[in-house]
């Protein structure tokens, strides 16, 4: 798999644990919570991501990433019923996702996909998807960090801990790898 294509599979897996360590911090009522009428829920942006990335990464390399049988409207009902349905929800976005990645070699990233007939590099489609992606998992984590208040449990550097942080990267020697790896 050439470097891009393993650089931007630990993205995507790095925005996805950021996700699961969000889910993981809340209950079903607060995924489902909706603060405003305009303000998707976590469970909301759950099964929006999912329609996505079924759309867009099932047969990746041969048909629209808009499929006929994606329903984006009904992306902004939530209808979840347990934790257990959104986190599977959740995980089957993601696999789809992974599958295809993997799947794919350098030879494809120069080719034309589409999506809603406007052409694409692959590499042009994968970071547009790891933007869209990375933007509403942002959105996921902030509403955890609203919702949990002093309870959350941090997934960065927490707050005042920058320099022990600091210390204990440079206290070791430089190497290249992804900083997903120290995560």
């Amino acid at each position: 798999m050439s470097t891009y294509l393993t650089s931007v599979l630990k993205q995507f897996q790095y925005y996805k644990s950021l996700g699961d360590k969000t889910i993981v911090q809340l209950s079903f009522n607060e995924l489902s919570k909706e603060f405003t009428q305009d303000l998707n829920s976590i469970a909301i942006m759950v099964k929006h991501l999912h329609g996505n990335m079924l759309s867009r990464w099932t047969n990746f390399l041969t048909e629209d990433g808009e499929k006929t049988w994606r329903q984006r409207d009904e992306e902004f009902v939530d209808n979840f019923t347990s934790k257990k349905e959104l986190e599977a929800t959740w995980n089957e976005g993601w696999s789809t996702l992974f599958n295809a990645i993997e799947q794919l070699s350098s030879e494809d990233l120069e080719k034309i996909i589409y999506i809603r007939n406007h052409g694409h590099t692959v590499t042009e489609a994968i970071n547009r998807q790891l933007m869209h992606y990375a933007y509403h998992v942002g959105q996921i984590v902030f509403l955890g960090k609203l919702l949990k208040g002093d309870k959350w449990q941090s997934l960065s550097i927490p707050k005042g801990k920058s320099k022990d942080y600091n210390a204990d990267k440079f206290s070791k020697n430089k190497t290249r790898r992804h900083f997903t790896e120290d995560l």
